[in-house]
Formats: C-alpha cells, structure tokens, sequence
C-alpha cells in the first residue's frame, strides 16, 4: 500500500526542486497524481512502467544526429529501452553507459544499398544548451519482474529523457542513512523497481541538510560527501554545496562524460566506481595543464622550444649546485676550450614546456582511479594521438596499476608491458596507446632518442622517488619532447627543487588533513608503548670518542 508521504519530506523535496529550476535552471515537474499517460502526457509516458521519457529521447535523437535516418533513431530507442530479463542490473548500466557516452549503434541502407553504420548521440556533452534537463518530483513506477510492486521516487532528474540522477529525500531531521537501508536498497532490487536504475550515474541520499552520492554498487560507507568546488574553497557538508557541485548543468554533463568507471578487477564482482570530490577537481585541473601544454606546443615550434644561453666560468659551480629551474640540458665543452671560455647550456623557451606538473593526493585518494579518468579524459577531450606511458619503480606498483586499467576497460592484456630495457626501447618506437614500464628499463646505452614525439606524456607515479638517478636521466634523453606529470601520496620537501624542475609546481593537492576529514584515510595515531632500551656495553661513550679521536676529522 502506497502511503501518503509528510510535509517535512515533500518540503525538502520542493527545496531541492526549486533550487534546481532557479538557481540551476532545470525545468521542473510535480507527478504524483497530477501526470497524464500518453504520447501527449505530462511526461509522455505510456504507463507506469516506463521510466525513459521516449518523447523527450525521441527529439533529442533527433536534434543531435540530423544526419541518421528515422528507422535508424528509432532502433537507437530500442536499444536504449529494451530490458533483459536474463541481465542484472549491473550489466544493464554498463551496456547503457557505453550508449550515453559514445552513441547507440544503429545502422541502416543507403540510397545505393549499401548499409551504412553510425552511433547515434544521446548526449551533447560539448554544447549544453542542446540537451534538455527535467526534474521530476514524486514519480510513480511499476515493477516489471513483480508488477505489483510500486514505489514513488522522490526526485528523478532526466538529460534527453535518461534518468540520470536518483534523489531519495527523508525530513531534516532524519538520519540520511535511512534512506539508503529503507528505501534504495529495496528500490535497487531486483524484484522491484531495478529497471528505473539501468541508465543510472549516481544517487544522492539527503535529508536537506547533509547530503552524500554514491554509485548503484556502492554500500553505505562508500557514500561520500561533495565539499568544495575549488581546491581553495573550504569544505561543506550541506546539501546545496552537492547540488551546485554535481547538478549544475556542465558539471552534471562533466561528470556523466569523464568520471564513471566500471571495474572488474577485484574480487566481488564488477563495482561502479563515480569519482569522488578530490578525484574530479585534481583531474580536472592536470586535464588544464594539458591544454596549457598544447597552447605552448603551438606557440613554440619544434625546433624552438631549446634556447642556448651562456654561463660565465666563474659561476659554473653555482650553476652546478643550483641549475635554473628552468634549465633543461648541459652542453659539455669541448676538451680545447679555454679557461676563460663561457659554458654553453641550454633552457627551455618556456619554463613550463614538458612540465605538467606534481599531482599531490594522499594515500588511500584512490590515485590509480585519478590516473585512469586522468588519461581518458584526455583522450576525449584533448586532439591529438596521445601515446601514455605509465612509470613506476616497484613491479607491485606497476602491476596493480596495470590490473586496474585493465579491469576498468581503459586498456586490455594486449597492451605492451616492458620486459626488459631493449624491449622497452622497441615499444617507444612504436605508436601504442598506453605502455606500462619500470623507471629501471630505462637502461640501455643511449645513443639516440627512442622517440621524439611531442605527444608522449609520461604519468610518474610516486614521482618524489628515482626521479634523480640515472634511468630518470636516460628516461629524458630518451624523450626529450615529452610531457610529464608526477602522482604521488606524498608531499614534495620544502627545498625538492629537483622534483619541481622534472614536473613543475602542484597542479593539485589533497593532503592527509583533507583526506581525513573526508574519511578517505583512517586517522594516524602515534602510540608511544615505551619500551625501554638495553645497553650491553656500559663503556659506549667511551667507545665512541675513542674512535672519533682516532679517525682526526676536521670541524667540518
């Protein structure tokens, strides 16, 4: 039995809604007993059942592929209405995510006979004014396995006629966990209402106050809260900040288009990974650098970006304690030269060219995750035929980063994983995708560059470490147009010029304090225990002076 809801539920339901339409400009729609059924409906919807609004998704077909036939959309909308029976809900969510980000594939004859193939878009991620976003409050569905089953959604907000975003709402002064163990658990199932789900991203769980997202996969405890906009901005935990942070338009279609993963590389069965707060924002800003590399690419040509400069004598060993950050190779002199010669060095024409900065997120930030959304955003986003090589200096690091990438799809088992350093140098001749290698592979005698592309972009991982040495050196020599950007969980030392000069200044930080307070990181606790120290020689001191006098070291 249905039950009417309170008016402290449906006040913070209109809040939300209302928020939506003027701060947010969505159009908004109250349902429950005020829709009419029918191609001219409120909605649209032939019944109850239907949780795709099919006139809406029918014009934006329409609207956003004007070169597809007719037939040709409309076997678009089967494909993105059709349930299987013999699929979960799971399944389901993956097959419609590849269709909303990448089209539907539909095909059709052409005016000669000859079949044609093309992927209809759904979504214009690039233009939003050309997408249609609704929200509907209190809108009643019906079970398809059980039809008895019925349920009302609080709050369901459609791009194009998806319902993209599901809201459960309780009254503020009801704990909101509640409304993820009474009501979407049980709307999640199977034997309920598991079809409103299929085209899914995220759920929001409110009570118009606090407020947290998490993925149809998440449990409770993988919920999180959307605290800041800008890296800057201070943290808070109210509902407005997620609503503006997660349903604004553009970021809503960000979010949708460049943060989801499905993966499929731990044990338990595929989990829905939606990138958290820091993931987003640290993401977003190495994508930034990116562009900002590709506009110095542009502005400086190839054969312009090395500028030779000269070093008076007297301060070469100034220059050799402390390079120029800027600086990028030493030209040796030639075994005749004079005393007095200058040293001919070389700079890059901009501090910044190959530098994308250091990517600071603690551990536990979930960083292998930021590195997958990282290098796919770039490839959607960016032109250009990126070739990523990803660096670390432990066969465990690398290994778990290359099962991750695998198992959310970004890459597969045929992608290359160094072997060896002559392997290595045969790989990055090549034109892949993705490579994976040790920094310790780098170490094959160089006599020329393996590569001189300037569309490489080398992700260090811990990149505070091994970046000094001499397979850090070869790695630069043997990519000389490269870009890097280093991820680490830890931060630079106040005076780690050396890290500075190789990836350039942070382009993001989430330090252990932030991680803390958002429960990304478990609290760290020094327990002093206070064993105590045994000395077997009691002459130790004597000892030690003994030995200093006889090794007659100077002051210093």
């Amino acid at each position: 039995m249905i039950t009417d809801i309170n008016n402290e539920d449906r006040l913070v339901q209109q809040t939300f809604a209302e928020h939506l339409e003027t701060v947010l400009g969505w159009e908004s729609v109250y349902a429950y007993k005020a829709e009419t059924f029918g191609p001219n409906g409120t909605l649209g919807r032939a019944s109850e059942r239907d949780v795709v609004l099919v006139r809406d998704l029918r014009a934006a077909l329409a609207r956003l592929n004007p070169d597809i036939p007719a037939p040709a959309r409309e076997q678009a909308i089967e494909k993105l209405t059709r349930i299987d029976f013999a699929r979960s809900l799971i399944q389901h969510n993956r097959e419609l995510y590849g269709f909303i980000r990448g089209g539907v594939p539909v095909g059709w004859r052409g005016g000669s006979g000859d079949t044609r193939h093309a992927r209809a878009r759904v979504i214009d991620f690039r233009n939003v004014v050309n997408n249609r976003f609704l929200a509907v409050r209190e809108l009643r569905v019906q079970g398809v396995r059980v039809p008895h089953y019925n349920r009302r959604a609080d709050l369901v907000c459609f791009v194009n006629g998806l319902p993209l975003v599901f809201i459960e709402l309780k009254a503020v002064y009801r704990n909101i966990r509640a409304g993820f163990d009474h009501n979407l658990t049980d709307y999640l199932s199977e034997h309920s209402i598991a079809h409103a789900f299929h085209h899914n991203a995220f759920l929001v769980v409110s009570n118009g106050d606090a407020a947290r997202y998490g993925s149809i996969t998440s449990h409770w405890e993988h919920f999180v809260a959307w605290k800041r906009n800008a890296e800057k901005d201070s943290g808070r935990l109210d509902a407005e900040a997620l609503l503006d942070g997660m349903l604004a338009k553009d970021r809503l279609l960000d979010l949708v288009g460049n943060f989801i993963l499905f993966d499929d590389s731990r044990a338990g069965g595929t989990r829905k990974i939606v990138a958290r707060n820091h993931q987003v924002l640290g993401v977003n800003n190495a994508v930034a650098s990116v562009l900002r590399q590709e506009a110095l690419k542009r502005r400086f040509p190839s054969g312009e970006r090395l500028v030779e400069y000269r070093v008076p004598r007297p301060l070469l060993l100034k220059v050799a304690e402390a390079p120029p950050p800027d600086s990028a190779y030493t030209v040796p002199l030639a075994s005749g030269d004079a005393g007095e010669v200058d040293l001919p060095m070389m700079k890059r024409a901009h501090a910044d060219l190959g530098r994308l900065g250091v990517f600071w997120h603690t551990q536990g930030s979930g960083k292998s995750y930021s590195m997958a959304f990282f290098a796919e955003k770039v490839r959607r986003v960016v032109p250009g035929n990126f070739t990523f090589l990803v660096m670390t200096d432990r066969e465990d690091l690398d290994d778990q980063i290359w099962r991750t990438f695998i198992g959310c799809g970004v890459t597969d088992e045929k992608t290359p994983r160094a072997g060896s350093g002559r392997e290595l140098q045969e790989i990055l001749r090549g034109n892949h995708r993705f490579v994976f290698s040790l920094i310790h592979k780098f170490n094959q005698p160089l006599t020329e560059p393996y590569s001189e592309r300037d569309d490489i972009i080398v992700i260090s991982d811990e990149a505070h470490r091994t970046q000094a040495g001499k397979f850090a050196r070869n790695m630069r020599l043997a990519l000389p147009n490269a870009s890097f950007i280093g991820f680490t969980g830890t931060p630079l030392f106040k005076h780690d010029e050396l890290t500075r000069r190789i990836f350039g200044g942070y382009i993001s930080r989430y330090d252990f304090k932030r991680s803390e307070e958002d429960q990304s990181t478990v609290k760290l606790v020094y327990e002093n225990r206070g064993e105590k120290l045994g000395i077997a020689r009691l002459d130790l001191n004597d000892r030690i002076a003994e030995a200093v006098e006889k090794a007659d070291l100077d002051p210093d």
